[in-house]
């Protein structure tokens, strides 16, 4: 089966690749969990945060907003001492702080984030050589983040969410995965 050639490096990814990343993903909670996986991978393999998302979904309430937005110490503490996930106290604090900005975002986190997907119908990249690491879209996505009191999401960052999330399809040429930019709901 043709994929994209990280996709088919190991079982984990192939069966991520496959399955979920680039195919679009809707829902304020959702996206506020692949934008904090996004956030902790940021230095690391995203093999490792994969690998360790369960961890995380138990050790964040599911990735729930408004919990993660009452953390206080004793939660950040917690964590700190969660050998499951990524125990890194800047992430684990942006985190909240993320949760709590997402709170604050009258037309919420999903019609936020997704007011920066470029329109439909760009082709897809040759080959990987041909995928960028950040974009006008992404860059602009990140300043806009930031100014609403979001954390440790960068134009590198938001690209990955971007295409994470299917908000860009670059599954390459050639690459068996269909993706249609209706979304499904997390």
């Amino acid at each position: 089966m043709a994929r994209c050639g990280w996709g088919a490096s190991t079982p984990d990814y192939a069966d991520y690749h496959d399955t979920e990343w680039g195919r679009p993903l809707r829902g304020d909670d959702a996206l506020y969990e692949r934008m904090t996986l996004e956030a902790f991978q940021s230095g690391l393999s995203w093999l490792t945060i994969l690998r360790k998302r369960p961890a995380f979904r138990a050790a964040f309430d599911g990735f729930r907003i408004d919990t993660v937005a009452g953390y206080g110490e004793a939660d950040v503490a917690r964590l700190l001492a969660d050998a499951g996930i990524v125990r890194n106290r800047a992430k684990i604090e942006a985190a909240i702080a993320n949760a709590r900005a997402a709170q604050e975002l009258p037309e919420g986190l999903s019609e936020l984030l997704w007011s920066f997907a470029p329109p439909p119908g760009r082709a897809r990249p040759g080959s990987a050589a041909d995928v960028p690491a950040l974009t006008d879209a992404s860059t602009a996505m990140a300043k806009t983040l930031k100014k609403r009191g979001f954390r440790f999401v960068g134009p590198t960052t938001a690209y990955a969410l971007m295409q994470a999330t299917g908000m860009v399809d670059d599954h390459v040429a050639g690459c068996h995965v269909v993706t249609s930019r209706t979304g499904v709901m997390g």
